[in-house]
């Protein structure tokens, strides 16, 4: 009997921590990747493309290179990524709320592993891109969730306008 209820909690267990630790994809519940910032892209919509480097400083700080994007409510724009720094760094954008929480369980399970559509993490010297149609105007944020990173200054705006 014992060995059933150790076997039962060790399952519950570590199925909880498999699932948190895990693919994070569809763990806000949103359908078809259609979140309040808008959905991914198709590529021969997007007419823009933005450059985005992430890197460290000398300071310690921690940037995004601009820190600040304007784009217009239903435009579909290509995001170019390049990791300039020496350490992963990753881009998750959302609604405030939506990455302050994203955040909270980052610090609980650093390990997680993303396959968000608005979200890309990238090794030193790496690029990639997201191809995203902000589909809703209003004020937005993006942001490294990497422990720590948040806090040394990965951060910055999106602002969708009408």
């Amino acid at each position: 009997m014992k060995r059933i209820l150790a076997a039962a909690v060790l399952m519950a267990v570590s199925s909880g921590i498999a699932f948190a630790t895990g693919n994070h994809a569809g763990g806000h519940g949103e359908e078809a990747g259609t979140i309040a910032i808008g959905k991914p892209g198709k590529a021969a919509q997007a007419k823009r493309v933005v450059n985005i480097a992430m890197s460290e400083k000398e300071d310690g700080s921690m940037v995004f290179e601009p820190a600040v994007l304007k784009v217009k409510e239903g435009e579909t724009v290509r995001l170019k990524f390049t990791n300039k720094g020496e350490t992963d760094h990753e881009f998750v954008m959302d609604t405030t709320e939506g990455v302050m929480e994203h955040k909270v369980l980052m610090e609980k399970f650093p390990e997680m592993e993303h396959s968000d559509p608005n979200a890309i993490r990238l090794a030193p010297g790496a690029k990639g891109e997201i191809i995203w149609t902000f589909a809703k105007a209003g004020d937005f944020t993006f942001a490294c969730l990497i422990p720590g990173h948040y806090d040394a200054g990965m951060k910055g705006d999106i602002t969708v306008a009408h």
